[in-house]
């Protein structure tokens, strides 16, 4: 059957592929992984701080997810072989439809996991910050900013993340000014690097009596969050602390007592701060996190800038530049501007559908290094 020669050709392909992959992740690493995880997890007093233990859970969780993702790829590709096997013995025609739909489904799956294969870099794995920042254009930017907003919370609700609102600045009438939350989930930061620069909207602006169309900017820094371990030093001396009475819009987010914190780091500039906790150690430390992230994120940038120098300007990744513009009239389309990839279906894309513009931008940056 000249049909089924030609499913076992795609097949070896796709078991080269899956095996290709594994290499990549280092399917015994996470294996080892996986173990010392648990047996953290079962140790004596592991959840005595939460915190910490949450974390933990949630690492091996997504290990596990990896593995188990890995072997049921090698299992289905097992099966395949097998029903080809019968298919043959019996002459079976009818069963060449079946083969070819889980044929399909597997290469889908394995899509997905050598997508994983490309968050590789150094803090891909943590959780991150994201700061979206109303540009000029008053109230329409300020709309364009809190869509944004809700488009990223729908993406980590997609994702599986958690999302945690550090700071909030509302709008003067609508909108919001400015936002900064917390993404914590596995693999959170390589996943939501891709969104870091400005995105612009064109639309006719709900705000305009005379229904004009406008464009709006709006920009999102994104920072992985590291731990304290020491290895990055912020000098106390290097700090100006400001406190002040957090802001809301009545009843219980108004406080009484100058709880919010505004930290500076003078030797580069960086401005953090965060008025949602409830007491001021905890605005401190949330604030502290913060700044190593910003700062972890400045080293990032001088890395890639140097690398740019190297490989010359076509490599380079622009920080802070536009990478994406929604058109919602007089057609509706998402496109990315780096990468090309583009999407007409601009409302679920609105309602956190990225992962297209993250796998396309994750490649993107493969055929970089590799050219």
């Amino acid at each position: 059957m000249l049909e089924m020669e030609q499913f076992k050709q795609d097949l070896a392909g796709v078991r080269a592929s899956i095996e290709e992959a594994g290499q990549a992740l280092d399917i015994e690493r996470l294996r080892e992984q996986l173990i010392e995880y648990q047996e953290d997890m079962a140790s004596a007093g592991f959840w005595d701080d939460m915190e910490r233990a949450q974390k933990i859970n949630q690492r091996a969780h997504g290990v596990e997810a990896r593995l188990n993702h890995f072997k049921s790829l090698n299992d289905r590709v097992d099966d395949i072989e097998a029903m080809m096997e019968l298919a043959e013995e019996a002459d079976d025609s009818d069963m060449a439809a079946e083969i070819q739909a889980e044929f399909t489904a597997i290469k889908a799956d394995l899509e997905q996991l050598k997508l994983t294969t490309l968050l590789r870099d150094e803090f891909d794995q943590n959780d991150c910050i994201l700061a979206l920042h109303a540009g000029a254009g008053g109230t329409e930017a300020q709309d364009w900013t809190q869509m944004l907003y809700r488009m990223y919370a729908r993406f980590a609700e997609r994702m599986g993340f958690t999302v945690k609102e550090l700071d909030l600045l509302d709008g003067d009438e609508a909108g919001i000014k400015s936002v900064t939350f917390e993404v914590s989930g596995e693999y959170a930061y390589g996943f939501l690097k891709s969104e870091r620069g400005v995105h612009r909207l064109v639309r006719i602006s709900p705000f305009d009596a005379n229904a004009r169309r406008h464009t709006s900017f709006a920009s999102l820094d994104v920072a992985p969050i590291i731990e304290d371990n020491g290895a990055m030093e912020i000098r106390t001396e290097d700090l100006r602390i400001d406190t002040y009475r957090a802001s809301g819009k009545g009843g219980q987010h108004v406080n009484r007592t100058d709880s919010a914190v505004r930290m500076t780091h003078l030797p580069t500039g960086i401005v953090v701060q965060c008025q949602n906790e409830r007491s001021q150690i905890q605005n401190r430390e949330t604030c502290m996190m913060m700044l190593r992230a910003k700062l972890a994120e400045l080293h990032e940038k001088e890395r890639q800038e140097q690398m740019s120098d190297v490989k010359g300007e076509q490599k380079k990744i622009e920080w802070g530049s536009q990478i994406r513009s929604y058109v919602f009239q007089p057609y509706t389309m998402v496109k990315d501007l780096r990468t090309g990839y583009e999407v007409g279906d601009i409302g679920a894309v609105m309602d956190g559908d990225l992962e297209g513009f993250v796998m396309s931008y994750l490649a993107w940056l493969q055929n970089g290094e590799k050219e």
